[in-house]
């Protein structure tokens, strides 16, 4: 059983497909567990659409292709296009980040994700969640990552958001 970290992103009617995502993550994982959910300026895009973003964990003893195919079943299910280019608004994006301790390329996937230590909306939401777990190069905590951390323009905010009939963000 290996410990899952995913990011979640959304910029097109973010509320309803965080929700969706995060209901077919409670139904066929165990152990969900998940971050505040932050509010970003998008980097990159020409459109100004504010993402939401968050980072969950769970365990799996699924491979990482079929975690993959999984994640992408999810983003089409749910309006992705396959064809949509790289920098377009988007209705929900979930990226493999680690698969427990792997490293390298598995299933033509490159863990751990390398937008860990590259963008605030990803490594934030994840020092929060998992302020202990090490990275699985660096061998660092995700929290002295984070603290190390150069946001420069990266601008995020945690926003209030509700799941399941709880509160699972607030703002500070």
């Amino acid at each position: 059983m290996a410990r899952i970290t995913v990011s979640i992103g959304s910029n097109i009617e973010r509320e309803r497909h965080v929700r969706a995502c995060l209901d077919a993550l409670a139904a066929d994982f165990r152990g969900l567990v998940v971050s505040r959910v932050f509010e970003s300026e998008p980097v990159g895009f020409e459109d100004g659409r504010n993402f939401y973003n968050l980072v969950a964990a769970f365990d799996s003893e699924a491979s990482v292709g079929a975690l993959q195919a999984w994640c992408k079943r999810l983003e089409f299910a749910n309006g992705r296009r396959a064809d949509s280019p790289k920098f377009s608004p988007r209705t929900l994006d979930v990226d493999l980040l680690t698969v427990g301790e792997l490293t390298g390329e598995h299933d033509g996937v490159m863990l751990p994700r390398d937008e860990i230590t590259r963008h605030a909306f990803v490594l934030q939401p994840l020092a929060e969640l998992l302020p202990t777990a090490r990275h699985p190069e660096s061998g660092e905590t995700y929290a002295e990552l984070w603290r190390a951390f150069d946001a420069g323009e990266q601008r995020l905010w945690p926003v209030a958001f509700t799941w399941a009939g709880r509160e699972i963000s607030h703002p500070d």
